[in-house]
C-alpha cells in the first residue's frame, strides 16, 4: 500500500508521488515570530514532522524547507511599540521557537527567513508588474490584480464570482470571503521599518514572502506545501495566484493542511483563559513527550480536543511505551516463538497501513498498544523467549522513528524552561509538580540502579526495614518502583 494523503487542492485523498524519482520537495509555512508558539501552532508543526519522518522511513529523500516570518504587520507594530528594530524584536522569539520545537523532538528543516530575501521579493513583484498582474498605487505600495487570475479560489473552493474589481485590502490577514487585490509591497509609514529596493522603499506583504522563498529553494513547481487550515485562505490562495501568474506552472502539486484544535471543548483564545504555549504547560508539570504524544493522538485532519485529562492519559501511554521497552531488555529463556515473531510482523504492517491511510496516527498508536497488551500477557505467562525480542522491538523502533517519544530527555528540557521562567520573573507560574520532577532528576540513572540493587539485596536478606526505607527514599524523590517477573523496574514520575 502506498502513502495516500488528502490533497486540499483536489479535495480528495490521492496517492502521493513525487514529481521526480524518490526526492520529495516540501515547503511548510513556519512561525510568525512575534510571540511564543502555542499548542495550536505546534500541532501543525508536529503533523508536518510526522509526514516528513514517514516519508523518510519510506525511503524518500526529503528536502523540507520552512520559512520564518520575521516581518509582518504584527511584528512591525510590536517592534515599533517596544522601541526595537525588527531584528532585535524577533530574535528572542526565534530562539524560543527552535528551543521549543527541539523539546517536542521536531526535526529541524532547512530554514529561510523573510528579512534575508527582501531583494528577491522586490524583483518578483517587478516582474508581476511587467506582466500586468500587479500595479503600483499613488503612495508607492504594490497590489496583485486578482481579476487577472481567473482560477483564484481553486484551493479554498470559495466562490468569488461577485468580487469587486480594483477593491484592495492592505492587512496581511483577513477573514472576509470577498476577494480583493492584496498587498505585495507596502510603502513605508512613519516609525515603521522599511527596506530600499528596485521598486522603491517599503516592506513586503506576508503572502509574497512564501512564494519567493519556496520557489528559490525548491523550484517553480514542487511536490507539497503544508500549513495549518487557517492559511488556506487568504495566504495559500494568494501564494498560488501570484506564483502561477509569474511562472505559468502549477505551484505545489499537493496541499497538506492540519486542523485547528480546541482546548477543553472551546476555541483557544487569551480572552477565554485557555491559551497555552508549550512553556505554560511545562511550568504546570507536563513533559514535552506527553504533549507531543497528545498532539499526535488524533489524525491531523480531525479536530483535536486538547484537555488536561487527555494529557494525563498521554503521560500514561508514554510510560507504558517506555516500560514495555524496558521489559524487553530483561532476561528471557532461550528459544523463540512463531506466535511472537508473527505478532511483531503483523504489528509493523498494521502501523504502515495506518500511516499510509492519510497518516492515521490514532490507528498507528492502536496497533502498537495492541501488541504491547498481547506481549505483556505472554511475558506474565512465561511465553516470551530471548529469540522473540528482536521481532518485537522492530515495530516499537519503527513506531518511535515516527512518533519519537521513547527517548527520555524530558527533564533536561523542563529544567531549561524552569530556568527561563525564573529569568523572566515568572516564578509564580512554576508548579509544585514541576519542582517535584526536577527534584527527582537530581539522582542519576546509575545512582537509582544502585539504590534499587541495595533494596533488592536487603529484601533477599529479609532485612525488610532497610528495603522499605530505600523504597520510601526513592518514592520521595519521584521514582516509582514496579515488581515484575523480569525483576524490579523503576521509572521517574
Amino acid at each position: 500500500m502506498a502513502l495516500r494523503l488528502f490533497n486540499t487542492l483536489s479535495a480528495k485523498v490521492e496517492e502521493f508521488r513525487p514529481l521526480v524519482g524518490n526526492e520529495v520537495r516540501m515547503y511548510a509555512c513556519g512561525p510568525t515570530v512575534y510571540d511564543y508558539g502555542h499548542i495550536g501552532n505546534f500541532r501543525t508543526f508536529i503533523a508536518v514532522d510526522i509526514l516528513r519522518r514517514y516519508l523518510q522511513l519510506g525511503g524518500y529523500k526529503v528536502k523540507h524547507v520552512m520559512n520564518i516570518t520575521d516581518v509582518d504587520d504584527k511584528i512591525i507594530r510590536n517592534a515599533a511599540a517596544a522601541g526595537l528594530t525588527v531584528q532585535q524584536y524577533t530574535a528572542k522569539y526565534q530562539k524560543a521557537f527552535f528551543e521549543d520545537a527541539g523539546a517536542l523532538r521536531i526535526e529541524q528543516p532547512q530554514i529561510v527567513r523573510a528579512t534575508e530575501n527582501i531583494a528577491r521579493m522586490a524583483e518578483f513583484i517587478a516582474k508581476l508588474v511587467e506582466m500586468g498582474y500587479a500595479y503600483k498605487t499613488d503612495d508607492g505600495s504594490y497590489y496583485f490584480r486578482i481579476a487577472k487570475f481567473p482560477a483564484y479560489g481553486k484551493l479554498s473552493k470559495k466562490d468569488f464570482a461577485g468580487m469587486e474589481d480594483g477593491a484592495r485590502v492592505d492587512v496581511d490577514e483577513y477573514e472576509k470571503d470577498n476577494a480583493r487585490d492584496f498587498a505585495l509591497w507596502k510603502a513605508p509609514k512613519p516609525g515603521e521599518a522599511s527596506w530600499d529596493s528596485v521598486i522603491g522603499p517599503g516592506r513586503p506583504g506576508w503572502h509574497i514572502e512564501c512564494s519567493v522563498m519556496s520557489m528559490q529553494e525548491l523550484g517553480e513547481s514542487f511536490d507539497l506545501h503544508a500549513g495549518g487550515e487557517d492559511l488556506i485562505f487568504p495566504h495559500h490562495e494568494n501564494e498560488i495566484a501570484q506564483s502561477e501568474s509569474l511562472t505559468g506552472k502549477p505551484f505545489a502539486h499537493f496541499w497538506f493542511h492540519a486542523r485547528f484544535l480546541l482546548v477543553e471543548g472551546e476555541k483557544m483564545s487569551k480572552s477565554a483563559g485557555n491559551f497555552f504555549t508549550l512553556r505554560d504547560l511545562v511550568l504546570k508539570g507536563y513533559k514535552p513527550s506527553t504533549i507531543r504524544y497528545l498532539l499526535t493522538s488524533v489524525p491531523y485532519r480531525n479536530q483535536l480536543n486538547f484537555t488536561f485529562d487527555g494529557l494525563q492519559q498521554a503521560a500514561a501511554s508514554v510510560d507504558r511505551l517506555r516500560n514495555f521497552r524496558q521489559r524487553l531488555a530483561g532476561k528471557f529463556a532461550d528459544g523463540s516463538s512463531l506466535t511472537m515473531t508473527t505478532l511483531g510482523q503483523q504489528t509493523s504492517k498494521r502501523l504502515r497501513d495506518a500511516l499510509d491511510d492519510d497518516l492515521n496516527t490514532a490507528q498507528g498508536q492502536a496497533a502498537i498498544f495492541d501488541m504491547i497488551r498481547a506481549v505483556n500477557t505472554a511475558m506474565d505467562a512465561g511465553n516470551v523467549k530471548s529469540g522473540d525480542v528482536a521481532a518485537l522491538l522492530a515495530p516499537l523502533e519503527q513506531f518511535d522513528r515516527i512518533f519519537s517519544v521513547l527517548q527520555d530527555d524530558d527533564v533536561a528540557q523542563m529544567q531549561r524552561i524552569y530556568e527561563w521562567a525564573k529569568a523572566e520573573g515568572r516564578e509564580k507560574d512554576i508548579s509544585a509538580e514541576l519542582e517535584e520532577i526536577l527534584r527527582s532528576s537530581a539522582l542519576t540513572d546509575a545512582q537509582i540502579d544502585a539504590k534499587v540493587e541495595q533494596m533488592v539485596a536487603a529484601r533477599k536478606a529479609r532485612d525488610f526495614a532497610t528495603s522499605d526505607k530505600i523504597r520510601a527514599e526513592l518514592v520521595a524523590q519521584g521514582i516509582l518502583i514496579e515488581q515484575t517477573k523480569e525483576g524490579v523496574l523503576w521509572r521517574r514520575k
